[in-house]
């Protein structure tokens, strides 16, 4: 079988399917009967949907079925919409859609990474800005508890091109980092959960007050702000081994450089650097994509820290690049960070209380971008606590605070 034609075993997918009905949904706890999952595939991975709608009917649940056209409509949508179209948002449908689903899974399948790169960034960032409300009231409802989503990853040729990887080589890697090479992927997934509500529980224990990111490429100082919680392991990502929070985007300040190029929205960007100062980027370079990190810091609040992560390299099973974000940020000795949009999960307290107003004053940040930048450098992470105690928490890719 060629390369263009390969497909893991149909017991791989099975399990993959398996894993994101099962255990995915629900922050960890998996699809009930009667909840309705929303599946968008994009149309080479139909082997995969096939298998994702067998384990929602066996679940008993409904699931609603979306197979996305790949080759060029994308690119054809934003060469050719005219800006009345390019700010089309169907409010009603969208509304509807919103309103009905308790769920939805994702998965990214690129049969072309660059496909974007001839479209002006600006209108990719707009577009991005259009649809956000549809985004917020989703998280609305996330934070109510009424509905969950999670993503995982479809290999193509040209993903595994990128980075050196035949494609049934750049398919066990997925293999291996989604456990589906066991028996019971999702007891084990229910096992890492396990070890990172441990790890978790560490870290929020700690009380920590700010945090110093160090090493040859970064000095960064970030302030993680009031009534904030690290979370991480209830199945948003499939795979996900990394811990994260959302800090108080108003007192980053230092500089990072990134030694991992960012795969987004068709383009790639790669030797990021930024300079913060009184919490928002003042100072920006890359070697490649320049004009694409310009446009993506112009979004209203995306020059603004959303996420601080880490990840323990005993934890993950990723060994290779994968030339995605779902991948590489959870790669083994892994320290990131997203500028844009924070995840309103972090807060400890009543999350459906709160106003706009309110997020604004904890120092969420809010944006239509939300996008990570990794670096698989060797760093040093120290926390300041609240009662002014100084405690290195991460160094050479592992947690100092916890052993699994």
């Amino acid at each position: 079988m060629s390369q263009l034609n390969y497909s893991p075993d149909s017991k791989y997918l099975g399990r993959y399917a398996d894993i994101l009905i099962n255990f995915a949904l629900n922050q960890g706890a998996g699809l009930k009967p009667s909840e309705v999952v929303l599946i968008k595939v994009p149309d080479v991975a139909k082997p995969l949907a096939w298998h994702l709608q067998k384990k929602v009917l066996e679940s008993g649940g409904h699931p609603i079925l979306r197979l996305i056209p790949t080759g060029g409509f994308d690119r054809a949508f934003f060469e050719q919409a005219n800006s009345n179209q390019l700010n089309f948002f169907p409010k009603k449908y969208l509304k509807a859609e919103a309103d009905l689903i308790n769920h939805q899974i994702s998965i990214i399948a690129d049969v072309d990474p660059y496909e974007l790169q001839s479209v002006e960034p600006q209108k990719i960032m707009q577009r991005s800005q259009i649809v956000k409300p549809y985004r917020d009231w989703l998280t609305k409802k996330e934070l109510q508890k009424k509905f969950s989503w999670t993503i995982a990853l479809w290999g193509t040729p040209a993903k595994a091109n990128i980075v050196g990887l035949s494609l049934p080589n750049y398919w066990q890697q997925i293999i291996q980092a989604c456990w589906l090479d066991n028996d019971e992927p999702v007891i084990k997934w229910q096992e890492i959960k396990n070890q990172q509500k441990a790890l978790k529980k560490c870290l929020n224990d700690l009380e920590i007050e700010n945090i110093h990111l160090e090493s040859d490429d970064a000095d960064l100082k970030i302030k993680i702000g009031a009534n904030r919680q690290w979370l991480g392991g209830d199945g948003n990502n499939i795979p996900s081994f990394e811990v994260f929070t959302s800090p108080d985007w108003r007192f980053t300040s230092g500089w990072i450089k990134f030694n991992q190029p960012l795969y987004r929205q068709g383009n790639v960007v790669k030797n990021i650097a930024l300079t913060f100062k009184k919490g928002r980027v003042v100072k920006f370079s890359a070697t490649k994509g320049k004009q694409f990190l310009e446009q993506m810091l112009q979004v209203p609040n995306g020059d603004k820290l959303g996420e601080f992560s880490l990840t323990d390299a005993r934890m993950s099973r990723i060994t290779h690049t994968m030339a995605e974000i779902l991948y590489d940020e959870n790669i083994s000795n892994n320290t990131h960070v997203a500028l844009g949009t924070a995840f309103k999960e972090c807060y400890r307290g009543d999350k459906t209380k709160l106003t706009n107003q309110d997020w604004k004053k904890l120092g969420f940040n809010d944006s239509a971008v939300h996008t990570d930048l990794i670096s698989t450098a060797n760093r040093k992470v120290t926390a300041t606590l609240t009662n002014g105690q100084e405690k290195v928490i991460y160094e050479n890719g592992r947690f100092t605070i916890w052993n699994p």
